[in-house]
């Protein structure tokens, strides 16, 4: 009997020694973003994806986003974005940012960046035309008093193809900025002074007038970025237009419209102009800098 329960007794160890592991549950695999609080490989992740709808009384997108590779496939969610005004963006758009942990079960986007849309086949035609009259020129490309204006096409702050000529027939003061200038100087100033020329020309019956700020920005001046910039400072659009588009197309524009423009380190060497274009497309006047008055040019009106 002893020897009975001798050879019992290996059996039995094994066999509980692999309970244990035969009893616990694998590892589970799910589709599913892990919740509120829970532990993750990392406090945030970057996301790319399309805005499918905006709740703006919830203050809340819903995107579809890519696969987050290692912790959430792709698929449809409610986000909120840090310092984004969400009615300067559309469904349909394209973006990219930076997922934090969620908090009440919707998920944070900070360094929130709309992404450029495919290029619409207007402006891309109307770009190389505006090179291949740049190239033309040559040495001659800058635009004296008196010369007709270039042929342009751009978006405008609400992101429609914007044409040049589709102001023909109106007189136009156009300026160059970039919405991050830091120097209040200069683009500040000069968009205060088109302000000031823009409520002086309305109180004076001023009729057919069109303002127009191109960026020389483009990479970060998108059409929301123009629009978030008007809707912050009270600007009335009906009547002015925030330009951007693809880069060579604002290069060629700042040769030949006599501007200079440069990267920097986070910001551009720019000079500034602001020019009074006719009703029939040529060039009246220019003033370099921003020490122009309101005053000045709407006599010229």
């Amino acid at each position: 009997m002893k020897t009975s329960s001798r050879f019992h007794s290996v059996p039995l160890l094994l066999l509980a020694l692999t309970l244990p592991a035969a009893c616990s549950r694998p590892e589970s695999k799910t589709s599913a973003p892990p919740a509120s609080g829970a532990p993750t490989a990392a406090a945030s992740h970057d996301i790319r994806g399309e805005i499918v709808s905006l709740d703006l009384p919830r203050k809340v997108l819903l995107i579809h986003h890519e696969e987050i590779p290692g912790y959430m496939p792709a698929m449809t969610m409610e986000f909120t974005a840090a310092g984004i005004d969400l009615s300067t963006l559309r469904d349909g758009q394209r973006i990219t940012a930076r997922m934090g942990l969620p908090s009440d079960g919707v998920f944070l986007l900070t360094a929130f960046q709309v992404l450029a849309s495919p290029p619409d086949p207007v402006v891309t035609a109307a770009t190389l035309a505006l090179r291949q009259d740049t190239f033309t020129r040559g040495k001659n490309a800058y635009r004296e008093i008196g010369e007709t204006a270039p042929s342009f096409t751009l978006y405008n702050q609400d992101g429609r193809p914007t044409p040049f000529d589709h102001f023909r027939g109106k007189r136009v003061v156009l300026n160059f900025i970039f919405t991050r200038c830091p120097v209040a100087t200069m683009c500040p100033a000069s968009t205060a002074k088109m302000m000031s020329l823009q409520a002086a020309a309305k109180k004076a019956g001023v009729e057919n007038l069109e303002l127009v700020s191109i960026s020389f920005d483009s990479a970060f001046d998108t059409p929301p970025v123009l629009k978030a910039y008007a809707d912050a400072r009270g600007i009335d659009t009906a009547h002015w237009s925030f330009l951007t588009g693809p880069e060579t197309a604002i290069r060629d524009l700042l040769a030949q419209f006599g501007v200079i423009a440069e990267p920097g380190e986070n910001v551009f060497k720019h000079s500034l102009a602001t020019l009074l274009i006719g009703a029939d497309g040529k060039i009246l006047h220019r003033a370099d800098g921003s020490a122009w008055t309101a005053d000045d040019f709407l006599k010229r009106l």
